[in-house]
């Protein structure tokens, strides 16, 4: 697809987020249209929709189909939008703050949406927090542990499972461990690219080896990665259930 008829799709996609909008959600003070099709999408993306009203009782969060076009709804008003902008960024994956940073406003309040706007694009620019304490530990243990699964002789279709599962988990350790956004599907390799274009490379051969049921590449990889971290973390992990995990019978 060329540049044109990116454009062409991306207007299209715009002039159906709109009537959604306008049908779907009267009432609602602004928008924000974001998701690949605005950008660099295909025919098949879909529209993902930021609804803002002036007050809602709970946020919710819908998929449907308008015109053709996969929509995925995300409804909230001012103080459950902050939440889930806060509980995004506290967990490594700034879902929406990319989207309300990188969305088309739209809608009749427009300063407002400006407002919570520049503060989903300072939220990016600010970084992830440092990785440390329990979740650190986490994530090192994981890698640990799927690594540790990868070491010595296993059928290749069991190889390529393992590498699928430590794919996520080995590219969270790089990203969130250097300081950078983790993404997750389609998002963690292009935050590896971005980080660091030669890794990202190197990564993803190690990968695609990996899935064939060779799983010697991956596992250096991630024992080189561990290696940043003080190696391989199993000995003295503790995790402690919630309080209320009990059930009388």
């Amino acid at each position: 697809m060329d540049d044109i008829q990116k454009h062409v799709l991306a207007e299209r996609a715009l002039a159906v987020a709109r009537h959604c909008i306008a049908r779907r959600y009267a009432g609602a003070a602004f928008a924000y249209v974001a998701g690949s099709i605005m950008r660099e999408g295909t025919a098949f993306s879909d529209i993902d929709l930021v609804v803002v009203f002036p007050s809602l009782q709970r946020a919710w969060r819908e998929s449907f189909s308008a015109d053709g076009f996969p929509v995925e709804a995300f409804v909230h008003d001012p103080q459950t939008l902050a939440h889930y902008l806060h509980r995004d960024a506290d967990s490594g994956y700034p879902i929406m703050a990319h989207m309300v940073a990188t969305g088309c406003i739209v809608g009749s309040d427009i300063d407002s949406a400006h407002v919570i706007q520049a503060k989903a694009e300072s939220m990016l620019a600010a970084g992830p927090k440092p990785l440390a304490g329990a979740d650190y530990d986490m994530v090192r243990y994981q890698v640990t542990d799927l690594a540790d699964d990868l070491r010595g002789t296993r059928p290749p279709e069991e190889v390529a499972a393992i590498a699928a599962l430590l794919y996520q988990k080995l590219a969270d350790l790089i990203l969130l461990g250097r300081g950078a956004w983790a993404g997750r599907g389609k998002w963690a390799p292009r935050l590896m690219r971005k980080l660091d274009a030669q890794l990202a490379t190197e990564f993803d051969a190690a990968f695609k080896v990996a899935a064939a049921g060779d799983g010697a590449r991956f596992l250096t990889l991630a024992d080189r990665e561990l290696a940043l971290h003080g190696g391989r973390y199993f000995e003295g992990f503790r995790q402690d259930a919630p309080l209320e995990a009990r059930r009388l019978e």
